[in-house]
């Protein structure tokens, strides 16, 4: 669930058009630890994988089942709050409860 947001951030930081976005952030950080891969990892992975499928395809071979479910859940559960704060905080529309 957090992989499409970690390559877009994990782009924007190596071609240095992150803005105000943090990468790796603690929630970024969690994920990756949850499929057990460092951040370092994940950065060459984006520098070997340039398109979207191909990353995907990476993280599927490299991360197991059972981890990509922990960090799904991490997430929506244990860190809710704090995406809705930022969803607030960013001028999203809507939320994640809706």
């Amino acid at each position: 669930m957090w992989l499409a947001r970690a390559i877009d951030k994990g782009r924007a930081h190596a071609a240095g058009t992150i803005g105000e976005y943090v990468y790796p952030c603690p929630i970024d950080r969690g994920v990756m630890e949850r499929w057990g891969i460092t951040p370092e990892e994940f950065d060459a992975a984006l520098r070997d994988h340039t398109n979207d499928a191909s990353m995907l395809n990476r993280i599927r071979a490299r991360v197991p089942q059972d981890r990509a479910v922990r960090a799904n859940s991490w997430v929506c559960v244990e860190k809710f709050e704090n995406l809705e704060r930022q969803d607030r905080e960013e001028g999203a529309f809507g939320s994640l409860a809706s």
